[in-house]
């Protein structure tokens, strides 16, 4: 299963139809690929995780209560934002 881990910090208020459009441009299927397509936000204590699992988008959402993600930096190749 492919991962696509959004680099840059997206706004955690976009639910099904806000990062539904971002992941269409991380993918060439968008979310009909079956990857799994996943953003966080600037402090980097929430993290959702977008899936289609052919009967409609799932939307998987996590706070951390303490401490934050890593991400990795981003590059010039294969970066996704």
């Amino acid at each position: 299963m492919r991962v696509h881990l959004a680099i840059e910090p997206h706004d955690m208020r976009k639910s099904f139809n806000g990062l539904a459009a971002v992941a269409g441009h991380l993918a060439v299927r968008g979310l009909e690929s079956g990857a799994l397509f996943a953003f966080t936000n600037k402090r980097r204590n929430r993290l959702k995780v977008l899936y289609y699992d052919r009967t409609g988008v799932c939307v998987l959402s996590k706070r951390l209560e303490t401490g934050t993600s890593t991400r990795p930096a981003p590059s010039s190749a294969g970066a996704s934002t």
